[in-house]
């Protein structure tokens, strides 16, 4: 089997996989093979931990078998009779040894080279022969084929393709299975004198111990091209430290066992270690020593070695979980199957436990003072062998083990590569693991902290290289859009840890061994100097190394180093190795990320609390030489007198700087005056209450929703009515009649304020109907909003029993900003209140109610997307993007600028980028972190930028004189932003400005930043300029009483309580907001937000999630209209005359347009703005870099100049800056030209420019700009108003200016680098980051995400690579074995941060209930009874609330003979004598009846009957539908009867389901069906119907009404459907449980009379049977109950009339069953012939005509026929149309009774799908529908026309009920000589009026005497008509005759019996036929006219 493929490129690992799979099963006891699609592709799988056998030297060595067993013995088949046996020839005898053929000319085919083989029998000489080359390895030992093909270069035999075959030929004589990679030893070549000779050995990869080319394993980091880093990921949300505990389940877990295999150089006595078969999360480990049955072979990696003894129970993998998410990463190291092996290596590669098993004595002792004298505490990464125990001082040591699980898991290959190919694919091995990690510190940067993400990363890369073509064949069967991004292949380039220069040792060299590697370490760290020393070389033990580096350190020895790396290579033992990190940034800034993120604040807290931080404090407040800054701002503060340029105060004077966190606002004293904000301006209250000072550009719109919000609302609708249309039964819409919601928010004040506002301003309440239209106030709007805190319980609980006890109702549950609070219930800590959501939304109680449904709705979807996750990928909606090529999909006016566009803003070069960092503020907060080693590096950075904004106030306010060089103090950007801050609100009438963000994650910094500001504030007298405000979460929000009345005015708002609850509401307020908390917590930002300063935040936790959401405050919408049209590139200068244009158009459409956007607006997820800098305008005042323009734009001037400012601040929008200077080489400069801008602050433009000119040399500033800008300024100061809508020509508002600019970013440096740094992919760094803290990587091995994933393709990757840690809430949700772990009733909104989502979801709240209340509602037909004469008859005949009608009343009633039904008012009108029709008539309708008929929507009562789509629980068994049933069984009938109007026996099917057999009789059970049972007149029954009831229903399987569940309110009824043959099968699909009546072959093209004749006729036959059955019993004949039900299928619901309601008649709902039951039980009711309901309008029960409450006359739609009494009345088989008006007409002369119910009506519902009405007109050639006019439905007999292929009975109504009033041209619109029809109705249109008469004897008809007639129609007259009887009546002359025949001989017997030639005249010509060709049996009809 071995060779059995020779010769066939098989690349497809299927065969492979299924012959591994096979063998496997052949050679296992126990043991079930892993299934074979599980192996192809689960790729994510733990791998096997490595063998622990070692490479014996023995060169025959079995290839990579899997233990060292005895081999199998050999039995070589013996040779044929009579061939050559003698070593070294061939069977046939001929020479193969290498010295015979050495000079023979041999032929080798192409594609051959010729091999060496090595014969046992002949160890001193080679045999030649002749090899595919595709069957060898290449000289790296890879890409060899499967098999063998060779030929024999003795005898010249070709074609073996067996190598045992082969080796039988040339006599191999072997005593083990003949292996191709064991005797294919050499390639042979020919040398310069044309010799063949002994060549390379053949490179069959980890075979031969000692040639094996381990140079590969070297060449696994050897870079060859450029391409970036792959994405980097971290393990633990230390990501540098400690490794956190990762979910056993999940991460690989790795036996204990000695690499002996990685590098074959150093062999270890040989342990048989039976492997780890780990085989994916979850599933159980099998494991065991060998069987004596030998491995498999060469490529056979399926096979799992059996185990009985030691099976390892999957319990004792998982280390127990560790409490703090940053414990040590613990692998499961102590799992080694039950028993170490004694002789393995004492110190094993691969363990990683958390407490190192250390030999007793090698201790080490940490010096005393150790951070005292080197200032820093020096951090120890474990790396391979066990950690020797710390003693002494170990509180100044940091032990981490990140760098040790990161080593793990890049050696633990996924198993999907253990079973590939014919050599094992190797991990790297520990000497190449060390030297990477040597190289990746060699080239960090001295202030880089390193990154376990890009090591790993570097490993991992370094491996592929060195497995390229492995992986690659591995990939060639997968599909390339999917799994060819698996393992991320990619064309390796420079890593980031590895700069070309650093090139590795090259392949072909001998591979790394551990006695080289200390050499090559220190070779790779020389290049650095001091800053990586290696230790190695005369280190004995880690224990060693680490005293020496102590020693060192404590010597000063280490002072200029960041990195110790010792490695201790002993002969005979693992090599062993750990880092020291040394440097002091990159310790502090690992010990920092030691901590959790709480851990972090609290240490903060300690340190603000035991004030250790005042020294600091103190330090930052001395100016040097400049003096103290509390003694300046108390000489300024003293100085009141003399007011300053900005700012005049009469202060109160006593001091109040020390305020407590509590009450964070500067709370006034009464006798303060309100101080001005300058000179001769008013106080804001005045200025706010006076007219003049108001703003024409403010606007505030956030209310609206906008397009896109629409088009999410509707995907998120479409997502819930695809689960309620799949097939689960998970949720059914159809039951729900209103919607319900809660929206679950983090525990935010402010964000639960923000989504009241959003709830209560989107008029979702009133569409609810939850609340009343006048009365809500937002108060109300609280009630469905819930924090998540402690108070969250209750409302959820009762939510919960409000959802049981309303199952009709159906619940919403909006989890917002949903990625806050993922942690398990059972690991929170009560105090966090973290773990609620869990609790809560995740209960069974919530999972398990089939009417809650939940919408999780986030920016940062990551950590729901796990392996585990609960919400199915197809119930994701993900925000689309808004823009495509540019083109804008939703025409949304404003773009969304989230985290890409602030990327691409610092890679576009054109302008300033809107994302960058301070580097003066950095060398100030690093060098103070030196000084202070003990202080947290957050305590440091806050209080340094809180002084650099209070130095920079100082400077700005101008209170301070200029003789302090203040601005020395603090950084360019801070003065900026304070100087902005102070002077945008004079220049705007009304005083708007904008928001600086200053975002302190603590809260106790954040409320000593607060008291600081405030205190410096109120010092300088710039109260009234601007607020600061402390945003606490957990804290309302608390604005002055004098900013939030001018608020007030802005919004006009009247409410004298009202105060700002949002920062959305302080949109347009000059402010400094401080926005603390760990992480934001989903507050949206007014569009006035500026400035983001988040140079203080965290640079700790590098997760995705973390950083996406501080980088998602500055979020933005820009309007789109403001964008330039495209982006010059870098550098380019616009023409002048461009600019211009740009700036005029630009300031225009700003003006003009409507600030119609809201906050939280529209996206364009990971799509960027290719100019994203020039979408900034103000970008000119943004960087550190020296810029020419920020001298115009920037300077603090008098209001006098502020027009000129902001003119030049508006034309220099539309310029990308030219130069793109790098922030830290100006840095000098810069501070120079700030000096210049701060002295000359007051002095006009035209100096500080050329000022800024003098003063700024900037060798990179070219002339051009400069002229530019000085052309613009004096442009704009020439130009005038800027808005000619001010008010003021002096003045424009910076904040409407601002709103069409995203906000500038401010991050720290670190931080900066990482975010704009991209991986290979394009993609930012930052993306490839881990997620989420919650969870850790499935494995290393994952590919890196890619630029061109959709959102659904990260979601998926993340659901394929990440696992949930087992803090995380979903890491519970894993069920064995199943599938099914998604939750049905879960949805996932995601969409960037501020883009609108909540908007989006309220809406969807809305459409939901709105589509609800659709589903709850029909149009009913709602149209007024037509025909009705003006004066009604006065006569009461029965009472009005008499319940039945009296037999004798009503004969005396007269019959009324009009029509009132309005869907007949387009048919002839009866004669009725008493009628006088109104004067205009009825409008002429057109044939689509359902488009021009009135309807009205009404919503369903719990009577309704319904569709197929209707199915809630109590009607599953009544439908038969219920999956807890079988699906009801039905059988097939029949049942024949005669009728003498069809002259033959007609044979109809009952389909009868099993559960209604009950109903029939058979003549045995199972036996021919009989008759169906009735009951007896004196039966009754409170829950049963008598009367049996048939629909007959054509094309409405889906959407007849036939679910009668709750129409007969659970009333046991006979319900019959009439089908057509045809249909049947669809019908009985769709309606399994109900009767089916199939009508015969012959009527599947009839119309409706044909149905209601042959019920009427087999009710009528089965009455007769049924008392002949009870005859038989023995009881009464009459008795049986004689009545049935036609109802029409459209019939909805049922109402009766309350006479006794208040305000008159009212109408209300009633079961069907009540109205037939109060029908059935009416007295005489025997005595009818039929009876009859109403018809429903909406204005039915008003006016006189509804008084009498029974009536005589037609009767539609719902009737109840006794079929005894109208025994001899049949409906004519032959009608398609007015068949009841025929009908009625028929039984009403025949002298029954017809009685009307008026008491109770029927609404029947518009179905604009099928029906009997619904009938095509097509020709017999086409077969397909054309509009073919009335008149051609008729021909001349023998005529050529077009014949039809209509039934002619169709054509012939048609055409009368057309064409009429040229047939009878007399009678149109004439009503009082009507046209005479004798025993027949049919429809002559609305302009003709019949009058009908019967020729039956004693029939009752209407007087005729005196009435002239104006026409005659006789169809199919019968022998009842004779002369005598057409000559009781008189017609007008010229009056038409039509007489209607179904063939031409009896048309003219009719004319000769009925001697009609006597008074009528007759031409040929007016002989006509239906045009119907013969065989279709047209109609034939004549006419003629009256003598």
């Amino acid at each position: 089997m071995g060779n059995s493929y020779a010769g066939q490129l098989r690349t497809t690992r299927f065969e492979e996989v299924l012959h591994n799979s096979i063998e496997a099963s052949l050679r296992s006891n126990t043991v079930v093979p892993r299934p074979v699609f599980s192996q192809l592709y689960l790729e994510t799988e733990q791998p096997l931990a490595h063998d622990g056998r070692t490479e014996n030297d023995d060169e025959d060595d079995e290839d990579g078998s899997e233990s060292n067993s005895p081999p199998i013995p050999y039995q070589m088949k013996p040779p044929p009779e009579g061939c050559c046996t003698t070593d070294g020839f061939c069977q046939a005898g001929r020479d193969l040894r290498l010295p015979s053929l050495a000079s023979d000319p041999l032929d080798v085919p192409p594609g051959f080279m010729l091999v060496g083989v090595k014969s046992p029998s002949l160890p001193e000489t080679l045999l030649v022969c002749a090899v595919d080359r595709r069957f060898l390895p290449d000289e790296r030992g890879r890409n060899a084929l499967l098999g063998f093909s060779g030929n024999c270069m003795g005898c010249g035999e070709k074609g073996f393709r067996y190598f045992t075959e082969f080796s039988n030929h040339i006599n191999l004589k072997l005593s083990t299975q003949p292996k191709k990679q064991k005797h294919l030893k050499y390639h042979l070549y020919r040398n310069n004198q044309g010799v063949l000779v002994k060549g390379a050995p053949i490179c069959w990869r980890g075979h031969d111990g000692r040639i094996r080319q381990m140079g590969s394993s070297l060449s696994e980091g050897h870079v060859t091209s450029d391409e970036q880093p792959p994405n980097l990921a971290s393990h633990t949300p230390g990501s540098y430290t400690a490794g956190s505990h990762v979910d056993p389940t999940g991460l690989p877990q790795i036996t204990d066992v000695p690499h002996s295999l990685t590098n074959g150089n150093h062999a270890v006595p040989p342990i048989t270690q039976p492997p780890l078969n780990q085989s994916g999360p979850g599933r159980p480990s099998v494991t065991g020593p060998h069987a004596n049955a030998g491995p498999p072979k060469k490529r056979h990696k399926g096979w799992s070695p059996e185990s009985s003894a030691n099976s390892l129970p999957e319990s004792t993998v998982k280390t127990p979980p560790s409490s703090s998410a940053l414990s040590t990463l613990s692998m499961s190291s102590a799992v080694t199957n039950g028993t170490r092996a004694e002789t393995a290596a004492p110190l094993s590669s691969s363990q990683g436990s958390s407490t190192p098993l250390s030999p007793p004595g090698l201790s080490v002792t940490v010096p005393d003072e150790l951070l005292h004298t080197c200032r820093l505490q020096p951090v120890i990464f474990k790396g391979h062998g066990p950690l020797p125990q710390l003693t002494g001082n170990v509180s100044e040591v940091l032990v981490s083990s990140l760098l040790q699980s990161c080593y793990l898991s890049s050696q633990t290959l996924p198993r999907v590569y253990q079973h590939y190919g014919p050599s094992p694919i190797q991990p790297l091995s520990t000497e190449m693991q060390i030297l990477l990690t040597v190289y990746y510190l060699v080239q960090l940067g001295p202030d880089q902290v390193p990154l376990i993400e890009d090591l790993e990363q570097i490993f991992m890369r370094s491996w592929r290289e060195s497995h390229l073509s492995e992986i690659r064949q591995y990939q060639q069967p997968q599909t390339p859009a999917t799994q060819g991004r698996h393992y991320g292949i990619e064309t390796p380039s420079t890593l980031p840890g590895l700069p070309q220069y650093l090139s590795l040792p090259h392949q072909s060299q001998q591979p790394l061994t551990p006695s080289q590697l200390p050499w090559l370490a220190q070779l790779a760290a020389s290049s650095c100097g001091e800053g990586v020393v290696v230790l190695g070389e005369q280190i004995r033990s880690l224990a060693q190394g680490l005293q020496q580096t102590f020693s060192r350190l404590m010597e000063g020895r280490l002072e200029n180093t960041n990195y110790v790396v010792i490695i201790v290579t002993a002969p005979g033992q693992e090599t062993q190795s750990c880092v020291v990190v040394t440097g002091k940034h990159q310790c502090r800034a690992l010990a920092e990320s030691m901590y959790s993120p709480n851990e972090g604040l609290k240490e903060i807290n300690h340190q603000l609390s035991t004030g250790v931080a005042q020294d600091l404090i103190h330090f930052c407040n001395s100016l040097g030489q400049d003096g103290d800054m509390d003694s300046l701002l108390d000489r300024a503060t003293v100085d009141s007198s003399e007011p300053s340029p900005l700012s005049s105060s009469q202060e109160s004077t006593e001091d109040r700087s020390l305020k407590n966190t509590h009450s964070p606002k500067d709370t006034h004293s009464p006798k303060d005056t309100l101080t001005q904000c300058s000179k001769d301006s008013p106080s804001p209250k005045e200025r706010a209450s006076s007219p003049k000072d108001t703003c024409s550009e403010y606007s505030v719109e956030w209310r609206e929703v906008r397009p896109i919000q629409l088009a999410v609302a509707r995907k998120l609708l479409s997502h819930v009515c695809a689960i309620a249309d799949s097939s689960t039964q998970n949720l059914d819409l159809g039951s729900f009649d209103r919607v319900s919601f809660l929206i679950l928010v983090p525990p935010s004040e402010v964000t639960f304020q923000q989504t009241v506002l959003h709830l209560w301003s989107s008029g979702v309440l009133q569409e609810l109907g939850s609340l009343d239209q006048e009365c809500v106030s937002q108060r109300d709007a609280e009630r469905y909003v819930v924090k998540m805190d402690q108070s969250a319980q209750a409302r959820i609980d009762s939510l919960i029993q409000e959802a049981h006890s309303n199952s009709y109702t159906l619940y919403i549950l909006v989890h917002d900003h949903a990625h806050w609070d993922i942690s398990s219930a059972s690991y929170s800590s009560s105090d966090g209140g973290l773990g609620l959501v869990d609790q809560l939304l995740n209960s069974r109680q919530v999972r398990d109610a089939p009417n809650i449904l939940i919408l999780h709705v986030t920016s940062f979807p990551f950590a729901l997307q796990t392996q585990y996750t609960r919400i199915s990928p197809y119930n994701e909606i993900h925000w689309p993007s808004a823009f495509s090529n540019d083109v804008d999909l939703y025409h949304e006016r404003t773009r969304y600028f989230g985290v890409s566009e602030l990327l691409e803003s610092t890679r576009s070069g054109s302008s300033l980028p809107l994302m960058r960092y301070d580097s003066s503020f950095e060398s100030m907060a690093s060098a103070l972190e030196e000084r202070f080693p003990k202080l947290h590096s957050a305590v440091i950075r806050t209080t340094v930028l809180i002084q650099h904004y209070c130095v920079a106030l100082m400077a700005t306010s101008g209170r301070i004189g200029s003789s302090h060089n203040l601005h020395k103090h603090t950084s360019v950007e801070t003065l900026e932003i304070v100087q902005s801050l102070l002077t945008a609100a004079q220049q705007c009438p009304a005083h708007h400005g904008h928001m600086v963000l200053l975002r302190i994650p603590s809260l106790a910094l954040a409320a000593w930043a607060h008291r600081r500001l405030s205190r410096v504030r109120r010092q300088l007298g710039l109260e009234e300029c601007f607020e600061i405000i402390l945003g606490n979460p957990s804290q309302a929000l608390n604005v002055g009483q004098t900013f939030t009345d001018q608020i007030k005015t802005w919004l006009k708002i009247q409410d004298s309580d009202w105060v700002p609850c949002t920062y959305l509401e302080l949109e347009a307020l000059p402010c400094i907001l401080i926005l603390s908390g760990a992480e934001p917590l989903g507050e949206s930002l007014p569009r006035s937000l500026k400035y983001c300063d988040l140079r203080v935040i965290s640079c700790s936790y590098l997760q995705r999630t973390t950083l996406e959401q501080e980088l998602g405050l500055a979020a933005y919408l820009v309007r789109a209209e403001s964008r330039p049209p495209h982006n010059p590139g870098p550098g380019s200068d616009l023409l002048e005359s461009d600019a211009e244009k740009l700036s005029s158009t630009d300031n225009e459409e700003e003006e003009g347009q409507e600030n119609g956007d809201s906050p939280l607006s529209s996206s364009q997820q990971l799509q960027s703005c290719p100019d994203s800098g020039a979408v900034d305008p103000l970008s000119a005042q943004s960087t550190t870099s020296p810029n020419v323009q920020r001298g115009i734009v920037d300077t603090v001037q008098s209001p006098s100049q502020s027009q000129t400012q902001c003119q030049s601040q508006t034309s220099t929008q539309s310029f990308p800056h030219p130069q793109s200077t790098t922030q830290h080489q100006t840095q000098p400069q810069v501070q120079s030209y700030s000096q210049a801008q701060t002295i000359s602050q007051l002095q006009p433009q035209s100096q500080i420019q050329s000022q800024t000119q003098t003063q700024t040399p900037n060798p990179q500033t070219q002339p051009p700009p400069l002229a530019q800008a000085r052309h613009a300024h004096s442009k704009s100061t020439s130009s005038g108003s800027l808005s000619p809508r001010a008010s003021s020509p002096h003045l424009s508002c910076s904040w409407a200016r601002g709103v069409s600019r995203p906000p500038s970013v401010l991050l720290p440096r670190a931080l900066y680098d990482i975010i704009t740094a991209s991986d290979s992919s394009g993609l930012p760094r930052c993306t490839s980051f881990l997620p989420h803290m919650s969870v850790a990587w499935a494995s290393s091995f994952r590919p890196l995400l890619s630029k061109m994933m959709t959102c659904t393709e990260q979601s998926l990757y993340y659901r394929q690579w990440t696992v949930p840690r087992s803090h995380h809430m979903d890491s519970s949700n894993r069920t064995e074995g199943r599938s099914d772990n998604f939750h049905p009733r879960r949805l996932l909104l995601s969409g960037p941060p501020q883009v609108g989502k909540t908007g989006a979801y309220l809406h969807f709240l809305g459409i939901l209930s709105r589509m609800l209340i659709r589903l709850m509602e029909v149009d009913i037909y709602d149209e007024e009874d037509i025909n009705y004469s003006a004066q009604a008859e006065g006569v009461q005949y029965h009472p009005p609330n008499a319940p039945w009608p009296n037999p004798d009343i009503m004969r005396t009633m007269p019959f009324d003979y009009t029509i009132h039904d309005p869907k007949y008012d387009d048919i002839s009108a009866v004669y009725c004598p008493g009628y006088r029709p109104s004067a205009e008539g009825n409008p002429v309708r057109q044939e689509e009846v359902y488009l021009r008929r009135r309807t009205s929507r009404i919503k369903l009562s719990k009577y309704a009957a319904y569709n197929t789509y209707h199915h809630c629980e109590q009607c599953h068994q009544y439908l038969g539908f219920n999956p807890r049933y079988q699906m009801y069984e039905s059988t097939l009938h029949a049942f024949t009867f005669t009728h003498l109007l069809l002259g033959e026996e007609i044979q109809l099917y009952f389909i009868i389901p099993k559960s209604k057999e009950h109903y029939f009789s058979f003549s045995q059970p199972g036996g021919q069906l009989e008759s169906m049972r009735l009951p007896l007149t004196s039966d009754w029954s409170p829950d049963c119907i008598k009367s049996p009831i048939f629909t007959p229903t054509t094309g409405r399987h889906e959407h007849g009404l036939f679910n009668l569940y709750h129409a007969m309110d659970g009333a046991s009824h006979l319900h019959i459907l009439v089908v057509k043959e045809y249909e049947m099968a669809v019908y009985k699909k769709y309606w399994p449980n109900h009767i089916m009546l199939v009508l015969p072959t012959v009527f599947n093209g009839a119309g409706i009379g044909a149905a209601h004749f042959l019920i009427k006729e087999l009710s009528y036959h089965n009455l007769e049977l049924e008392r002949s059955r009870r005859l038989e019993g023995g009881g009464p004949a009459g008795d049986v109950w004689p009545f049935i039900i036609l109802a029409d299928d459209s019939c909805v619901m049922w109402n009766t009339v309350d006479l006794d309601a208040r305000n008159g008649p009212a109408e209300h709902a009633v079961s069907l069953k009540q109205v037939l039951q109060h029908m059935e039980a009416c007295p005489d009711l025997a005595h009818y012939g039929l009876c009859g309901i109403r018809k429903w309008s909406s204005r039915g029960v008003t006016g006189n005509r509804q008084r009498e409450p029974f009536s005589r006359g037609h009767l539609h739609d719902f009737l109840l026929l006794n079929v005894d009494r109208s025994q001899n009345i049949q409906y004519d088989q032959n009608r398609f149309t007015c068949h009841d008006v025929d009908f009625t007409l028929r039984l009403h002369s025949a002298g029954l009774l017809v009685c009307r119910f008026n008491g109770f009506s029927v609404m029947k519902k518009q179905i604009a799908i099928g029906g009997y009405r619904t009938f095509i007109i097509k020709t017999k050639m086409t077969d397909v529908p054309t509009s073919v006019g009335p008149s051609q439905y008729v021909c001349a007999p023998d005529s050529k026309h077009l014949f039809l292929a209509t039934p002619a009975q169709l054509l012939l109504e048609k055409y009368l009920q057309h064409t009429s009033q040229k047939l009878f041209p007399l009678s149109t619109k004439n009503y009082t000589h009507p046209v005479l029809s004798v025993d027949c109705y049919l429809n002559l249109g609305p302009e003709v009026t019949v009058c009908f008469v019967s020729s039956r004897p004693h029939s009752v008809n209407i007087g005729t005497t005196g009435l002239l007639f104006s026409g005659l129609l006789l169809c199919f007259a019968d022998s009842f008509v004779t002369p005598g009887f057409l000559k009781k009546f008189t017609f007008l002359k010229g009056a038409t005759l039509c007489v209607i025949s179904a063939d031409r001989s009896s048309l003219r017997q009719t004319v000769g019996r009925l001697e009609l030639e006597e008074e009528w005249r007759f031409r040929l010509s007016d002989e006509f036929q239906t045009a119907n060709a013969k065989e279709d049996r047209p109609l034939f009809f004549l006419t003629g006219k009256h003598i």
